[in-house]
């Protein structure tokens, strides 16, 4: 499966409008690709397994999309075969009393995985670039005034993008999807959630007032995109019109990302190998 088509690091400028969010790359339908990403499910968890024995490297995943393109049930379908002693999952919503009280950056930073671990954030640090753009929201914030200047978002794009380089040159891999919806699936998803009883508390008038700010969003996504790719942290634009085939794709970015870490379980020195054999045949006695 071809990923580099999805890949995003740095070295042209995108449009957003040029990817085709109903894409579906060689497949047909969902039954195509529930061997694929069982296998990838299956092999990501042996790499788990490895990856925290080993211990040298910490993976910080990203999740960032319009609303309803699917980040939880890629979280959930994708993530099932992981132990979760080597998994956090953190979701980001509108900061707390506490959390307004620091950087943008802490509360995010405060919940980085350990290496060895994994740690998902479904929506992160990029919040302050995107709906903190499009509403402006840094204006109404406790700061200097130097600090809500017509360039502040400019300035964040840098910050996010030494942050990260920052924690790839610290043992540190750092994976960024945006699930890229269509506006026309977004409406159908959202009349879904109000149709189905069990789906109604996922949906509230506040959907509908981001809506109308659609265009805003893409702009802002673009622009984040653009400004905090690299080859070290790429983003991965993938086609969530079609959940099936978004789960796919996050699946076989996630299993070379593991493959290109390499992790491996710790040789063990002679002197422990010998305890254990001394061990086994104490076993035998008792």
């Amino acid at each position: 499966m071809n990923i580099e088509k999805y890949k995003v690091n740095g070295n042209t400028k995108i449009n957003l409008a040029d990817f085709n969010t109903r894409d579906t790359g060689s497949f047909d339908s969902s039954e195509d690709t529930k061997k694929v990403l069982k296998k990838n499910i299956e092999l990501i968890s042996d790499f788990q397994d490895m990856f925290y024995a080993d211990g040298r490297t910490g993976l910080l995943i990203i999740f960032q999309a319009m609303d309803a393109a699917g980040k939880d049930s890629a979280i959930k379908h994708v993530m099932t075969g992981i132990n979760p002693q080597g998994v956090s999952v953190h979701n980001f919503r509108r900061p707390s009393v506490e959390e307004l009280a620091h950087d943008y950056m802490w509360r995010a930073a405060k919940v980085l995985p350990e290496r060895g671990k994994i740690a998902i954030f479904n929506r992160s640090y990029y919040e302050d670039v995107l709906i903190g753009k499009v509403r402006r929201l840094y204006e109404g914030y406790n700061l200097p005034d130097r600090c809500k200047t017509d360039d502040t978002i400019d300035k964040r794009y840098v910050q996010i993008h030494n942050f990260e380089d920052h924690l790839w040159e610290n043992g540190f891999v750092v994976l960024k999807f945006f699930l890229h919806l269509s506006k026309e699936e977004q409406r159908k998803r959202f009349l879904k959630r109000i149709d189905i009883k069990d789906k109604n508390w996922k949906f509230s008038e506040a959907d509908i007032e981001e809506r109308k700010l659609w265009d805003d969003y893409q702009e802002a996504y673009e622009s984040a995109i653009n400004a905090t790719s690299s080859a070290e942290n790429p983003w991965y634009i993938v086609p969530a019109d079609k959940k099936w085939f978004s789960r796919v794709i996050v699946s076989e970015v996630l299993l070379k990302t593991m493959q290109m870490i390499d992790p491996r379980y710790p040789v063990v020195s002679a002197e422990h190998e010998a305890e254990l054999l001394m061990c086994k045949e104490l076993l035998t006695e008792i």
